[in-house]
Protein backbone atom coordinates (compact mmCIF):
# COMPACT_ATOMS: atom_id res chain seq x y z
CA UNK A 1 0.00 0.00 0.00
CA UNK A 2 1.23 3.53 -0.79
CA UNK A 3 -0.03 6.70 0.85
CA UNK A 4 -0.52 9.00 -2.12
CA UNK A 5 -2.58 12.08 -1.33
CA UNK A 6 -4.64 14.28 0.92
CA UNK A 7 -7.76 15.84 -0.58
CA UNK A 8 -9.24 19.12 0.60
CA UNK A 9 -12.89 19.76 -0.20
CA UNK A 10 -13.48 23.45 -0.78
CA UNK A 11 -16.16 25.84 -1.93
CA UNK A 12 -13.56 27.68 -4.06
CA UNK A 13 -11.06 25.41 -5.81
CA UNK A 14 -9.45 28.23 -7.82
CA UNK A 15 -8.74 30.27 -4.67
CA UNK A 16 -7.10 27.35 -2.86
CA UNK A 17 -5.13 26.29 -5.93
CA UNK A 18 -3.77 29.82 -6.31
CA UNK A 19 -2.85 29.95 -2.62
CA UNK A 20 -1.05 26.59 -2.61
CA UNK A 21 0.75 27.30 -5.88
CA UNK A 22 2.11 30.52 -4.39
CA UNK A 23 2.88 29.00 -0.99
CA UNK A 24 4.65 25.91 -2.33
CA UNK A 25 5.94 26.97 -5.73
CA UNK A 26 4.38 23.78 -7.14
CA UNK A 27 2.14 24.25 -10.19
CA UNK A 28 -1.24 22.57 -10.10
CA UNK A 29 -2.52 20.13 -12.66
CA UNK A 30 -6.21 20.62 -13.37
CA UNK A 31 -8.34 17.58 -14.27
CA UNK A 32 -11.63 19.52 -14.35
CA UNK A 33 -12.83 22.85 -12.98
CA UNK A 34 -13.76 20.90 -9.83
CA UNK A 35 -10.47 19.07 -9.26
CA UNK A 36 -6.78 19.95 -9.26
CA UNK A 37 -3.62 18.41 -7.83
CA UNK A 38 -0.27 19.70 -6.63
CA UNK A 39 2.13 16.79 -7.01
CA UNK A 40 5.34 16.56 -5.00
CA UNK A 41 7.82 13.68 -4.89
CA UNK A 42 6.37 12.44 -1.59
CA UNK A 43 2.63 12.93 -1.99
CA UNK A 44 -0.09 14.86 -3.76
CA UNK A 45 -2.34 17.59 -2.41
CA UNK A 46 -5.69 17.26 -4.16
CA UNK A 47 -8.17 20.13 -4.13
CA UNK A 48 -11.77 19.35 -5.00
CA UNK A 49 -15.02 21.24 -5.19
CA UNK A 50 -17.97 20.54 -2.94
CA UNK A 51 -19.66 19.38 -6.16
CA UNK A 52 -17.48 16.24 -6.03
CA UNK A 53 -18.68 15.14 -2.58
CA UNK A 54 -21.90 13.42 -3.75
CA UNK A 55 -19.77 11.21 -6.03
CA UNK A 56 -18.41 9.60 -2.84
CA UNK A 57 -21.39 9.95 -0.51
CA UNK A 58 -23.73 12.91 -0.02
CA UNK A 59 -22.80 15.13 2.94
CA UNK A 60 -19.70 13.03 3.72
CA UNK A 61 -17.36 16.06 3.70
CA UNK A 62 -17.83 19.75 4.48
CA UNK A 63 -15.54 22.54 3.28
CA UNK A 64 -13.68 24.81 5.70
CA UNK A 65 -14.54 22.59 8.66
CA UNK A 66 -11.23 20.90 9.54
CA UNK A 67 -10.28 20.96 13.21
CA UNK A 68 -8.00 17.95 13.49
CA UNK A 69 -5.65 17.61 10.50
CA UNK A 70 -2.44 19.50 9.78
CA UNK A 71 -1.21 19.45 6.17
CA UNK A 72 2.59 19.22 6.25
CA UNK A 73 5.25 20.07 3.69
CA UNK A 74 8.94 19.43 4.20
CA UNK A 75 11.04 22.39 3.06
CA UNK A 76 14.76 23.13 3.00
CA UNK A 77 14.71 26.37 5.01
CA UNK A 78 11.75 27.29 7.22
CA UNK A 79 12.96 30.82 7.91
CA UNK A 80 13.39 31.59 4.20
CA UNK A 81 9.93 30.17 3.48
CA UNK A 82 8.51 32.29 6.30
CA UNK A 83 9.98 35.41 4.70
CA UNK A 84 8.57 34.38 1.29
CA UNK A 85 5.08 33.77 2.73
CA UNK A 86 4.88 37.14 4.46
CA UNK A 87 2.18 39.02 2.58
CA UNK A 88 0.52 35.85 1.27
CA UNK A 89 -0.35 34.53 4.74
CA UNK A 90 -2.23 37.20 6.72
CA UNK A 91 -1.39 35.72 10.13
CA UNK A 92 0.92 32.94 11.24
CA UNK A 93 -0.34 30.57 13.92
CA UNK A 94 3.25 29.87 15.01
CA UNK A 95 6.33 31.74 13.81
CA UNK A 96 9.36 29.58 12.95
CA UNK A 97 10.01 27.45 16.03
CA UNK A 98 12.29 24.49 16.71
CA UNK A 99 10.18 21.69 18.14
CA UNK A 100 11.36 19.22 20.82
CA UNK A 101 11.45 16.41 18.21
CA UNK A 102 14.03 18.31 16.13
CA UNK A 103 11.98 19.94 13.37
CA UNK A 104 11.87 23.65 12.73
CA UNK A 105 8.22 24.42 11.98
CA UNK A 106 6.06 27.23 10.67
CA UNK A 107 2.31 26.91 11.18
CA UNK A 108 -0.38 28.93 9.39
CA UNK A 109 -3.87 28.56 7.96
CA UNK A 110 -4.87 28.36 4.31
CA UNK A 111 -7.82 30.48 3.06
CA UNK A 112 -10.28 27.76 4.16
CA UNK A 113 -8.81 27.67 7.66
CA UNK A 114 -6.90 24.38 7.31
CA UNK A 115 -3.70 24.22 9.35
CA UNK A 116 -0.53 24.00 7.27
CA UNK A 117 2.93 23.22 8.65
CA UNK A 118 6.10 23.87 6.67
CA UNK A 119 8.94 22.10 8.47
CA UNK A 120 12.59 21.10 8.15
CA UNK A 121 14.58 18.67 10.29
CA UNK A 122 17.32 20.60 12.08
CA UNK A 123 18.78 17.99 14.42
CA UNK A 124 20.71 14.87 13.44
CA UNK A 125 18.02 12.67 15.02
CA UNK A 126 15.22 14.37 13.09
CA UNK A 127 17.19 14.23 9.84
CA UNK A 128 17.85 10.51 10.36
CA UNK A 129 14.18 9.83 11.16
CA UNK A 130 13.07 11.69 8.03
CA UNK A 131 15.81 10.46 5.69
CA UNK A 132 14.53 10.24 2.14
Amino acid sequence: MDFTSVRIITGDVARLVEFYEKATGVPATWATEDFAELRTPGATLALASTRTVPLFAPDSARPADNHSVIIEFRVDDVDRVHANLTGLVPEFVTEPTTMPWGNRSLLFRDPDGNLVNFFAPVTAAAAARLAR
